[in-house]
């Protein structure tokens, strides 16, 4: 699975995919992700400051209001240059308004129930300021996608949900695959040991169904306080 990510901060997701899961599933080609700032992809020509360095990616809005609007052309270009020629490819334009992210869009993201032949492409575009040109879902085909009703400062954190949430899809990427919560009965409650926790001279105890050994009694308990 090869991620994609438009963005004007790509140091915003170097802890995260440096470590755990994520890391190790770039180490062992089982994912991969670039990067592609917009401002490299503003040319010579359009460039401005004295010595012509600065790339601007940004203008104010048609129609006023507070803020400025990531320009079309930037962005465009950076989706065509992550595109390339590939067919096999999706494109996700975050927005507030966009479908809300399950498990399942993941899945479907992760192409697990397709036979796919070659690695899956998903580009994943951050918006910043007041937003992206509009025109841009203009250009391309893509989806709209939102992870939940409320407004972020960009996004790069829901791309990193995006990311982490399909690539655990993935087999492979978690070691055992039946590790996935969504795919076995799991519960919202959740003990290790030792089993009486004694904290403040007060004991807590595992409930004792789980040290029954009866899976089909441990099973219905874990469906009755799954959420």
């Amino acid at each position: 699975m090869n991620f994609h990510i438009i963005t004007l901060f790509s140091g915003a997701f170097d802890s995260y995919i440096g470590e755990s899961i994520i890391a190790r599933a770039i180490r062992e080609k089982k994912i991969s992700i670039k990067f592609y700032n917009p401002r490299d992809f503003v040319k010579k020509s359009e460039r401005t400051g004295k010595d012509k360095n600065y790339a601007p990616v940004d203008k104010k809005p048609y129609g006023g209001g507070p803020g400025m609007v990531m320009e079309a052309l930037p962005v465009a270009r950076a989706i065509a240059k992550a595109k390339g020629s590939k067919r096999n490819v999706r494109i996700v334009f975050l927005s507030p308004s966009g479908a809300k992210f399950t498990t399942d869009i993941a899945r479907s993201f992760a192409g697990i129930d397709q036979k796919a032949k070659k690695p899956k492409d998903l580009i994943i575009i951050c918006g910043r300021y007041e937003g992206i040109d509009a025109r841009v879902k203009k250009i391309f085909k893509m989806e709209e996608i939102s992870i939940g009703d409320y407004v972020l400062t960009g996004g790069e954190l829901p791309a990193l949900v995006i990311l982490d949430c399909v690539a655990r899809q993935i087999p492979g990427v978690l070691g055992n695959f039946d590790s996935r919560e969504e795919s076995r009965v799991s519960s919202s409650e959740v003990y290790t040991r030792p089993e009486i926790l004694e904290y403040k001279k007060k004991k807590y105890r595992v409930p004792k169904v789980l040290l029954s050994g009866n899976r089909a009694e441990i099973d219905k308990w874990r469906m009755e306080t799954k959420n």
